[in-house]
């Protein structure tokens, strides 16, 4: 397992390959379909977000107010990435990012942004909701509520050791693209 603490540096992210497993820890800002169609748009992040050198997480996460007030993540399961594949390659370009956690894997434009900038694609595990709020150690804050709502506003989180792999790298391999490619070859060996 690598442990990457952010921020994250271009030489780190370009160190990772296709099957490698990592642990993250540091800041992690969710954004879903609304938040990657509104910058797509030309949208500004809001104040206080900076994705520089950072990752993005594709989460709706579920959180509650304790009774103290406070923000408190009870899931935090990764979502469909293959829905933000028209805007994630710019997105990676105009704000710098080095990572994008999801489910699902993404397109030759994501791969080539990823290529093109020092980015990976990391696949969280599905399913697992709950056991991966529990890395997440705190609620930073929560930018654009009222404009999309709890499970598509961009959430800050604070992580420790927030479990992935790298399915996608930064050395143009993809092994979404690779699972596909071997399912067809064989499927056309049965036709």
């Amino acid at each position: 397992m690598i442990s990457l603490t952010a921020p994250f540096t271009e030489a780190q992210i370009r160190s990772l390959r296709v099957g490698d497993a990592v642990s993250i820890s540091g800041v992690l800002f969710t954004g879903r379909d609304a938040v990657h169609k509104y910058l797509h748009e030309g949208g500004a992040l809001p104040r206080g977000v900076d994705l520089r050198n950072g990752i993005i997480y594709h989460c709706g996460p579920v959180v509650l107010k304790d009774a103290a007030g406070a923000w408190k993540v009870t899931a935090a399961g990764p979502t469909t990435s293959i829905r933000e594949e028209p805007y994630q390659g710019q997105i990676i370009r105009d704000f710098g990012l080095r990572g994008v956690i999801g489910k699902g894997g993404m397109g030759e434009r994501t791969l080539k942004a990823c290529q093109e900038n020092g980015c990976v694609y990391l696949h969280a595990i599905g399913g697992a909701a709950q056991v991966l709020a529990e890395c997440v150690t705190r609620v930073l804050g929560v930018f654009m509520l009222e404009e999309f709502g709890s499970p598509e506003a961009i959430w800050e989180l604070e992580v420790k050791d927030f479990p992935a792999v790298v399915t996608m790298d930064s050395h143009g391999r993809s092994l979404h693209q690779e699972v596909f490619a071997s399912s067809q070859a064989e499927l056309a060996k049965h036709l």
